[in-house]
């Protein structure tokens, strides 16, 4: 999966409920067989800090 931001923001990242006012999933492009990571960089941060090998995310294939 490639990521599309070059920065994480911590506050969202250390929030206890960052999903609040937002989107429970991560959203994702699907373009020319790759993952792009549009938006939920600190869910996949935290999935992975987290040792978790899965990630929910809403898909949007473009091939």
């Amino acid at each position: 999966m490639v990521t599309t931001k070059q920065q994480l923001d911590l506050e969202t990242l250390l929030a206890e409920d960052s999903t609040f006012y937002g989107d429970l999933f991560a959203h994702v492009v699907k373009w020319q067989g790759d993952l792009y990571l549009e938006d939920g960089l600190h869910r996949a941060v935290r999935a992975a800090l987290q040792q978790r090998q899965v990630l929910h995310a809403r898909v949007l294939e473009l091939d």
